[in-house]
């Protein structure tokens, strides 16, 4: 979007607050991230203006998910075997940072931890099954196991994005989502700080699903799972016999 069309729209989103100005007002490009086939990810713009000077952070994350992390060891010292696991619940299935500067010693620990603002930052709890406890050095580290592997997928920002301020009243940056993105509801939270504090903060919805071939493909398959599956043995068996027809001629 061309910085005169953002400077417009933002200019536009202030005048039509309410008479008792906002000092943060925000919106995205689009609210809604459609999977087609051929989906090869999306990046949406998030735009807005401030009433007064101070740095931007965003956050997007969602949908929750119950996330199993397990630890493989050596058996009998040739077979590796899952060992030991934990379950995480209520894990963001995907998580991105995006501030005006990296998040350093400006953002005190207490308000990230309050407002979830940095992977290390993260709520996540694991469910003890069976009446089972985990220490804490062994929760740190599948805490971290579960973290790289989101980091892995690109469903974590393994770094803090960059927000960039158009002038001294308004800023943009852009929320990239991989093509193995995560469906569901999405949060968007754009918080304000000023000297260490949240001074204002905005909260919008967001919306991944899957559309079109795609989406009843997906429907099909979940709702017919046993029908879903014979068929794609069929398929398969169906191509197999087609391919070794087609080299016999050749």
């Amino acid at each position: 979007m061309p910085r005169l069309a953002l400077a417009a729209i933002a200019t536009t989103m202030l005048l039509a607050a309410p008479a008792r100005a906002q000092p943060l007002v925000a919106d995205l490009s689009d609210h809604l991230v459609k999977i087609t086939l051929g989906f090869e990810g999306s990046e949406l713009l998030l735009f807005g203006a401030v009433e007064d000077e101070g740095d931007v952070v965003v956050v997007v994350y969602g949908p929750p998910e119950t996330v199993t992390v397990r630890r493989k060891d050596r058996t009998a010292g040739v077979i590796w075997m899952n060992r030991d696991q934990l379950t995480f619940v209520n894990v963001p299935a995907f998580y991105q940072v995006m501030a005006t500067r990296p998040l350093g010693g400006w953002l005190p620990d207490a308000l990230r931890e309050r407002h979830q603002i940095g992977v290390e930052h993260l709520d996540l709890r694991p469910r003890q099954a069976g009446g089972s406890t985990a220490d804490r050095a062994q929760i740190r580290n599948f805490r971290a196991a579960l973290i790289r592997r989101k980091e892995a997928l690109n469903h974590y920002g393994a770094e803090t994005g960059t927000v960039s301020m158009l002038s001294a009243r308004l800023f943009r940056t852009e929320v990239v989502f991989p093509t193995n993105v995560p469906t569901g509801t999405y949060t968007v939270e754009v918080f304000l700080v000023v000297n260490g504090e949240v001074v204002s903060a905005q909260t919008t919805p967001l919306y991944i699903s899957k559309v079109g071939v795609l989406a009843e493909i997906f429907h099909f398959a979940t709702t017919y799972a046993a029908l879903y599956g014979l068929l794609a043995i069929l398929f398969a068996v169906l191509a197999g016999l087609g391919a070794n027809a087609i080299f016999r001629k050749v």
